[in-house]
């Protein structure tokens, strides 16, 4: 059983990446192997909605930073997400990253997803609405903890001082942890996911 989490901050280093880590080590503690991706980084083009992906399952861009991610989750039994928040919302690059991804992709169904958000003072829980409809389009179980997935702090070691957030990042982990193995079990005993019925689209206008 594996989490990937995606680093959506430019600062390898910073307060998103330690709360990822904590959430990694408690996944870890938990049987469950681990992967952090940094991504914030990294020079990606915005999705421009050309629709080529629904015909071919690969966005239209040569992008093999993309396609391997795709790649990651797929391997993955659940998805972490964590973001700074920039301006009330999340770094634009992340943004990119995930639009294409769920864009090609369309569906992660029955992987288990998690957003985390971190910030020195406000707009974590607009950040959090953001990143968690990417896993409610696509049939992904949304995991919670006992507080909105949020840490705040300035870098890494303020991080660490705000115990409240600690404990949300390590409850996270264990209900995803608790939650990936109750859907292998599931499956080992034969009760099977839903079956993915194909997308009905209503426009407004006609």
């Amino acid at each position: 059983m594996k989490v990937l989490l995606i680093n959506g901050s430019p600062h390898t280093n910073g307060t998103t990446k330690r709360a990822l880590n904590i959430v990694a080590e408690e996944l870890n503690n938990n049987e469950i192997e681990t992967e952090i991706i940094d991504v914030g980084n990294k020079r990606v083009a915005g999705c421009m909605a050309c629709g080529a992906c629904s015909k071919t399952g690969y966005c239209v861009f040569d992008d093999k930073f993309i396609d391997g991610l795709v790649k990651k989750i797929e391997e993955s039994d659940g998805l972490v997400v964590g973001s700074p928040v920039y301006f009330a919302s999340i770094n634009g690059t992340l943004k990119s990253i995930l639009d294409r991804i769920f864009c090609s992709k369309k569906s992660f169904a029955n992987k288990v997803g998690a957003s985390v958000v971190v910030a020195r003072r406000a707009g974590t829980t607009a950040s959090f609405d953001i990143i968690n409809k990417y896993f409610a389009i696509s049939s992904m179980p949304i995991v919670t903890s006992n507080y909105w997935n949020m840490v705040h702090g300035s870098n890494g070691e303020q991080a660490e001082q705000d115990i409240e957030g600690v404990q949300t990042m390590k409850v996270l982990a264990r209900n995803m942890a608790w939650l990936i193995k109750c859907i292998k079990l599931g499956i080992e005993k034969g009760i099977t996911p839903p079956e993915l019925e194909p997308k009905i689209k209503t426009n407004f206008i006609r």
